[in-house]
């Protein structure tokens, strides 16, 4: 687990990084974010998506995000390239605070792996 300030630090350079190079620079928010994390893991970023899809790429992020966590387990792709997952362990009760601290953590950590951000 992140230290509260090594996180708060490492979630503002992401954001920072993502935002200019995603938003011009306008700042994202850590829905917009999973929603990239979602078309990273699709690997079809040029695919133009309708408001379901979106849902889905924000389903997928978080299924992957959540992996390492032990909660979701990668299962197969379907025939149009979707990735899908099961959920192998029930997420804890959050408090919407304690949500959010996962999340960037689950994110801070899926970049680090991908050497975007240290």
């Amino acid at each position: 687990m992140i230290g509260d300030e090594q996180l708060k630090l490492r979630w503002n350079t992401l954001v920072k990084k993502l935002s200019a190079q995603f938003a011009d620079g306008e700042t994202l928010d850590l829905d917009a974010i999973i929603y990239l994390v979602g078309v990273q893991e699709l690997g079809q970023p040029h695919l133009k998506f309708k408001k379901d899809d979106k849902v889905n790429l924000m389903h997928i992020a978080i299924c992957k995000l959540l992996e390492p966590y032990g909660y979701y387990e990668f299962d197969f792709v379907d025939d149009d390239g979707w990735p899908h997952y099961k959920n192998i362990s029930k997420l804890p009760a959050l408090k919407s605070g304690e949500q959010s601290v996962l999340m960037k953590e689950a994110i801070v950590n899926y970049f680090i792996n991908r050497d975007y951000i240290n």
